[in-house]
């Protein structure tokens, strides 16, 4: 028993220390976009608020899914770093269940288990709210949670609606970060 408050502890400090968003007990089982509709949703997504989340360093981030053949979608996640250089990684997403396509999975490195990305919300021409959390021993969770846009800007009165439905679920919106969606010219150049 010592020996898993040890190692508690050190997932906690970890998770802390990246600015993760740790909790005691389980994930939430969130509400889900109804009818989800993948193809829809496939194009380009840019970041406007987040949870802060240890893999994400830079500006300008953004998201491109596309249709791969076998029928999975290729995620191409990019940011634009302090140094100027774009930092992307390249994944895979697959719905898993049918009857929840608003749940998919996705993966970035062979190996390692992969994330549950939820579509809680999404009109598929301007906004998208994701959140994605993993259970750790059944004792806690770490969660992320983005506000995505189609354009590097999104008003106020629809980002309030999806805080409101973030806070609903038990997310502490005070921790979301906006993210900065100017001089990213750069980004799309390339």
């Amino acid at each position: 028993m010592e020996l898993l408050k040890v190692v508690l502890l050190l997932l906690l400090a970890a998770a802390s220390s990246h600015s993760q968003s740790f909790h005691f007990l389980k994930c939430p089982t969130p509400t889900l976009q109804e009818n989800f509709n993948a193809t829809k949703y496939l194009g380009t997504w840019y970041e406007i608020e987040k949870l802060p989340a240890m893999f994400e360093r830079g500006t300008c981030v953004q998201a491109k899914y596309s249709l791969r053949p076998d029928g999975t979608v290729r995620v191409h996640n990019s940011e634009l770093l302090a140094n100027g250089k774009i930092n992307s990684i390249e994944g895979v997403a697959t719905i898993t269940d049918p009857s929840q396509p608003a749940v998919l999975s996705v993966s970035f490195y062979r190996g390692l288990p992969d994330a549950p990305y939820m579509v809680l919300s999404t009109d598929y021409s301007s906004y998208s709210l994701v959140y994605s959390c993993s259970d750790y021993l059944g004792l806690f969770h770490v969660d992320f949670a983005w506000i995505l846009s189609r354009t590097r800007e999104l008003d106020g009165a629809t980002i309030g609606q999806l805080r409101n439905e973030l806070t609903a679920i038990g997310v502490d919106t005070d921790r979301l970060s906006i993210t900065a969606q100017t001089g990213c010219g750069v980004m799309d150049s390339g």
